[in-house]
């Protein structure tokens, strides 16, 4: 089998090429300095405010009232985590679309909650109760739903009519174990053992806050602590947990959607913007193989400024 040959050309000369010295150590310093500059800057213009966990025991402590109210909500199946639907409970009718389509109703209830049981009664069984608690949910218990319903809407009523909402002000009336079951719930929140009765997963890490957040959502202390902040959905606010550091930047573009028609008023916002930006990131992608998107670089010519040295010798 007879080779192909090859025709090369002359080997260039290295000496033919122009030369500068460059000194490695000098440029480092240079960036690390400039790097330096740059981030203690940053930090000191766009840093985050390090602040304090917001956690059950806080918010019983500085909103007790509140905490309160969302409890007989959470008892009662009126909260927003009862009725939101997919991860969390079979809602009829509840989960944001995309069209037609659902994705939470597709995917179905994989994280499934009861407020009443999980939020509650659950954290007030395990917990070393007083003979009043333990009668008050012997009593729930062998009540039919309908009466414990009952209950819970009548003593909802007069939360919202007493002043500030105190339930020391809430008159006499017909609330069964109610006002006994949150009022103890209250005081296991203060003392920061509702905390760790939501985090109990039988696990030896307790790391899901999945319940946590939940029940902190559902009142409006935490979303008075956002809209303080401006870290509202309809603010344009954005930090980080903890650490004097630059919030994330990369955000803005997913939350300036919220901001605009038809997001800012739409019921499907979530899953609207979510669709609308993994159709940006698939494009994003695709970049390389879109005709006419792919030579914009060329055509502005941008890198013949990075390499202006070569272009202008050659």
């Amino acid at each position: 089998m007879r080779g192909r040959k090859t025709r090369r050309g002359p080997v260039p000369d290295p000496g033919a090429f122009s030369k500068r010295p460059y000194d490695l150590v000098k440029e480092f310093t240079i960036a690390l300095v400039a790097t330096v500059v740059l981030t203690v800057g940053l930090a000191a213009v766009f840093s985050s405010p390090d602040e304090e966990p917001i956690t059950l025991a806080r918010w019983a402590r500085a909103a007790p009232n509140d905490f309160t109210a969302t409890a007989v909500a959470e008892l009662g199946g009126t909260s927003g985590t009862a009725q939101y639907g997919p991860p969390y409970t079979t809602t009829p009718g509840a989960g944001q679309k995309i069209g037609p389509v659902s994705l939470q109703r597709a995917a179905g209830v994989t994280i499934p909650i009861s407020t009443a049981r999980d939020f509650v009664l659950r954290p007030l069984t395990a917990a070393p109760e007083p003979p009043a608690v333990s009668g008050g949910l012997a009593v729930w218990r062998t009540t039919p739903a309908r009466g414990q319903q009952q209950w819970v809407t009548a003593y909802a009523d007069a939360l919202g009519k007493a002043p500030g909402g105190d339930p020391a002000r809430v008159p006499p009336g017909d609330y069964g174990p109610v006002p006994v079951l949150t009022s103890r719930l209250l005081e296991l929140a203060k003392a920061g053992a509702l905390d760790g009765e939501l985090l109990a997963a039988g696990h030896f890490y307790q790391t899901d806050y999945t319940k946590p957040l939940l029940f902190l959502g559902d009142g409006s202390y935490l979303e008075d602590q956002a809209r303080a902040r401006h870290l509202a959905g309809d603010q344009w606010g954005m930090m980080n947990e903890t650490g004097n550091y630059p919030g994330q930047p990369w955000l803005w573009l997913y939350t300036l959607w919220y901001q605009i028609e038809p997001f800012s008023s739409s019921g499907n916002a979530d899953a609207l913007v979510w669709g609308l930006m993994a159709l940006l990131t698939l494009a994003f992608i695709l970049v390389p193989f879109i005709p006419g998107v792919r030579s914009i670089p060329r055509w502005i010519g941008i890198y013949r400024l990075v390499w202006r040295d070569y272009y202008r010798s050659h």
